[in-house]
């Protein structure tokens, strides 16, 4: 940019010179004829230049020998009617013609163009300079014409022109200084005004090498809130390098659970695979030394292994359907307290068998609730089970509902030893099992949680979690009354 910048000035400046040297030229050409145009009716009225058809020598002698001493740059020529050189004031040999238009000899002796009126100069073949001229006074009608040339050779070039005229000369160097002068201030001011570009377009090269791992603070001369445009990109430059870094960031978060799922995955369903098959093998190879106790032990172990398997293998597909763009939930009014009684009857027989007491607070003017009751079925069912699985014997489940606003509250609590604070955060990740305070890992898919929360998500709201190590947990989301949504 600043080359074009200084080749437009470059242009600019010879057009400007080239501009000068023309308008000084005719402007000379101008003054000159406008000065000098009664000169060769001032000459011939003084001199007789024909006398009986001759041309009178000693007069034009005297009269070039005058003007040469004030003018010399003035040349004479003498001419008939038809436009003949008779004779001039020019050395000899110099003239290049012998006959000349009269055609704008006689539009300036009529005065009838506007100067300057440009005739041919004898000395060059296409040459034309300003002149004044004069009819010569004959009989009646003229016998020719006066004809000066009022600037000879001297200024037929532009170096002849720059060296007689100092005035001339001043104006282009004052016009080349200003130019220069111009053509600095003009780089000056576009290294100004591009400064903040050129920091910009560092910062944007630093983030592409840095594999754009790193955000981008505004760059230094900027401000903020933003001034301008200059600023205004920067500003937006500054807030995408942060969405891009944030982004990125999650895609490798994202590209590691993958990984981490995939694992986790091929793990949980090589382990019930592999039980199976040894239970299976078992009894195959020992199916005539095993008694009748011990091959129905094998089998309903390879059993519960495959429902581990099938629960496993529902989850996911589960899962995977509900996390696609195209689900839809079908909501229906119903009363949830009916929904809560029939998972507690579900459940109460794992509960007892652990010694867990089951237990639910269901106010009786409770509005319908308007969700998808299956779904909202499978919510309760993973919540209540995942809070029975967690609580030693002896403990405590309760599910409770209330009324809050135009909505319904869903709150499952336990008295099981609670989540720390390490687990809290990844509750509801896929695959995340909880680690029990001996270390081991509690069972269950891991998928259980993720499930419940995208079904609520599906409804427009999210689950909340509160727990405190030794003391229990408490689960609770919100649904919408069936009024609310007509």
């Amino acid at each position: 940019m600043a080359a074009v910048l200084f080749f437009l000035f470059l242009v600019l400046g010879l057009l400007n010179i080239l501009w000068t040297l023309l308008t000084t030229r005719m402007y000379i050409q101008e003054a000159s004829q406008n000065l000098n145009r009664h000169l060769a009716g001032y000459l011939v009225g003084k001199n007789f230049f024909l006398q009986d058809g001759r041309v009178n020598r000693e007069a034009l002698e005297e009269s070039f020998e005058t003007l040469m001493g004030i003018n010399p740059g003035i040349e004479l020529y003498l001419l008939d009617t038809e436009g003949m050189i008779l004779t001039y004031s020019a050395p000899p040999g110099r003239i290049r013609k012998d006959r000349i238009s009269l055609d704008p000899v006689l539009s300036f002796i009529r005065g009838d163009g506007k100067t300057p009126i440009l005739g041919e100069d004898p000395r060059g073949i296409r040459r034309r300079k300003a002149f004044s001229a004069a009819p010569v006074p004959g009989e009646g009608e003229p016998e020719g014409y006066l004809y000066v040339i009022l600037g000879g050779e001297e200024y037929d070039s532009v170096s002849e022109l720059l060296r007689g005229s100092y005035i001339l000369r001043l104006s282009l160097w004052v016009t080349l200084s200003g130019l220069l002068f111009f053509l600095a201030a003009g780089l000056f001011l576009f290294a100004k005004l591009t400064r903040r570009h050129r920091s910009l377009a560092r910062a944007m090269e630093a983030f592409r090498e840095g594999d754009f791992g790193h955000p981008v603070p505004l760059p230094e001369g900027f401000r903020d809130p933003p001034g301008d445009e200059i600023d205004r990109l920067g500003s937006v430059f500054s807030q995408m390098s942060e969405r891009i870094n944030e982004q990125i960031a999650g895609i490798r978060r994202v590209d590691g659970l993958r990984r981490e799922l995939v694992s986790n995955i091929s793990h949980d369903l090589r382990m019930p695979l592999a039980a199976i098959q040894g239970y299976l093998e078992s009894v195959q190879l020992k199916d005539d030394r095993l008694s009748p106790e011990e091959r129905g032990a094998y089998v309903a172990s390879a059993i519960r292994h495959a429902r581990r398997l099938g629960k496993l293998i529902d989850d996911l597909f589960e899962l995977a359907k509900l996390d696609s763009p195209d689900v839809r939930i079908d909501p229906v009014a119903f009363p949830l307290g009916e929904l809560v009684q029939d998972v507690i009857q579900d459940l109460s027989l794992p509960a007892r068998e652990k010694g867990i007491r089951l237990a639910a607070e269901l106010p009786e003017d409770l509005p319908d609730v308007r969700a998808d009751l299956k779904l909202m079925d499978r919510v309760l069912h993973n919540l209540v089970e995942n809070a029975v699985r967690y609580t030693r014997g002896g403990g405590e489940v309760s599910v409770s509902l209330a009324r809050e606003g135009s909505s319904v509250s869903v709150r499952i609590s336990d008295t099981g030893p609670g989540i720390s604070a390490d687990d809290l955060p990844h509750i509801f990740e896929r695959f995340y099992r909880i680690r029990r305070a001996e270390g081991q890992v509690a069972g269950g898919s891991g998928l259980g949680l993720a499930i419940a929360q995208r079904i609520v998500q599906l409804h427009g709201g999210t689950i909340d979690v509160a727990s405190e190590p030794g003391r229990g947990t408490t689960f609770a989301f919100q649904i919408p009354e069936a009024a609310g949504r007509g």
